[in-house]
């Protein structure tokens, strides 16, 4: 595993936990050798993790559409900005990078970019590691959600399985390096 893809808010959020918390995935990057693939920004959760890769030696790597320049910042101290045309490019092209997914704290592009990297791991067009770095519970209800989901027979249960949590960026750093993917069945039971 060499690069990781974080998505984390354009805002920093109520608690300070959440921006110390990214500047220590921040942290756990470089002493790891991972270098950070993320949507460009400077401000917010995501300028955090990227300004502490940054400031410790590391490789961030920012993909952002050129409709985006104006409303969220543009990072101008990256290692290399891939400038792109629309939300969909900028996501496929994070994801080809990446070995690995890590979702902080945020908003509907946040949630929006995390459901879409688990739904293509349980279809089958990655197999890579997605987490929840879930800072004071932050994700406790999306993750009872995708328990209830599953309970209620609209999801192998398996593959619950898909998503690795941790509190903090150090556990989840490590649970991210002994995820070991969760035998799926098939999606769909009528074919079972």
């Amino acid at each position: 595993m060499r690069k990781i893809c974080v998505f984390a808010g354009s805002n920093l959020g109520e608690r300070p936990e959440f921006k110390e918390q990214a500047i220590q995935l921040g942290k756990m990057f470089v002493e790891n050798d991972y270098e950070l693939v993320y949507g460009g920004s400077c401000v917010g959760l995501m300028g955090e993790v990227a300004n502490e890769v940054l400031r410790l030696g590391g490789r961030v790597t920012g993909v952002m559409p050129r409709g985006l320049f104006r409303g969220e910042i543009v990072h101008t101290g990256l290692t290399e900005l891939i400038e792109v045309e629309t939300m969909h490019e900028r996501k496929a092209k994070m994801a080809e990078l990446a070995d690995a997914f890590i979702a902080l704290p945020g908003g509907y592009g946040t949630f929006e970019e995390l459901f879409e990297v688990v739904c293509w791991s349980q279809i089958g067009i990655h197999n890579k590691p997605v987490g929840l770095l879930n800072i004071k519970g932050f994700y406790g209800p999306i993750l009872q959600m995708v328990a209830r989901s599953a309970e209620e027979g609209f999801m192998n249960p398996s593959n619950k399985e898909l998503i690795v949590s941790a509190e903090t960026a150090d556990k989840l750093i490590h649970a991210i390096q002994n995820y070991e993917r969760p035998v799926l069945g098939t999606k769909w039971k009528q074919l079972s």
